[in-house]
């Protein structure tokens, strides 16, 4: 158990070191990319202490290869945005801000548990860890063409709605984040065969954490609630909220 104590401290030394970074700069460029690097160096942590086995190398690989995914999106939108809206009114404050880096540290502490403890020993590979890779390769890829999908729509001066509803997200409000949550699930189906009682009981905290923290907490409120305030006097708007699913792309309803 002393890799989660080990990943934890590294979670929060990074975000904390690129806090300090982005306060001294007011720069909301190192934000989303700093999530995506703790994923990577966390993975890598958990990486030197294993032992170095194929079952190693993919488990930690499918934590970098999202975290690189993750990463390269969010910087190359924040890029071509210039700022992050979240913070307006944030990132001036030392305390507020830095409670957000704080949360992404967590974060991705968290989500890692499951590779975390299923590296420990001697892990082995095993048939149902297919199941784990096939699970966290759908998400992926709903999550990659979710999120080129939005951003390809938002760089159209002349769209026929002021909201996306084409390609998934004619069937889904927020199908990026079901691929994100897929990817978690998949990580941690990945490590079961690997954990003992007490490591199966700590590591699905990981999906059920993403889960909970999109649909309740930092994810689909509130885009949701940004959403109501510019469009919701709109009948057509209403009409597309009504018919389209909240996170699973499935057929429209009625």
């Amino acid at each position: 158990m002393y890799i989660l104590i080990e990943t934890l401290v590294a979670a929060l030394a990074l975000n904390g070191i690129m806090f300090l970074i982005a306060y001294w700069l007011q720069s909301d460029k190192l934000t989303d990319i700093s999530y995506a690097i703790s994923f990577i160096g966390v993975a890598l942590l958990i990486l030197v202490h294993a032992h170095k086995t194929p079952y190693a190398f993919i488990g930690t690989g499918l934590v970098i290869v999202w975290g690189v995914r993750i990463g390269a999106f969010l910087l190359r939108r924040v890029l071509h945005v210039g700022k992050d809206r979240r913070f307006d009114g944030i990132r001036e404050k030392f305390v507020k801000f830095g409670t957000f880096w704080l949360g992404q540290a967590i974060t991705a502490w968290i989500l890692t548990l499951p590779i975390a403890l299923a590296l420990q020993g001697n892990s082995t590979w095993k048939q149902f860890a297919i199941l784990g890779i096939s699970i966290w390769l759908a998400g992926l890829v709903i999550e990659t063409i979710a999120d080129q999908q939005k951003y390809r729509f938002r760089s159209q001066k002349h769209a026929q709605h002021p909201w996306i509803d084409s390609g998934l997200w004619h069937y889904a409000r927020h199908p990026n984040y079901f691929g994100e949550i897929l990817v978690w699930v998949g990580v941690y189906v990945y490590a079961l065969p690997n954990l003992g009682l007490l490591g199966k009981v700590i590591g699905i905290i990981s999906p059920i954490f993403i889960t909970i923290l999109l649909l309740r907490v930092s994810g689909i409120p509130i885009l949701e609630k940004n959403a109501d305030e510019r469009w919701g006097d709109k009948p057509e708007y209403q009409q597309y909220k009504q018919r389209t699913r909240l996170l699973i792309p499935l057929p429209k309803k009625g």
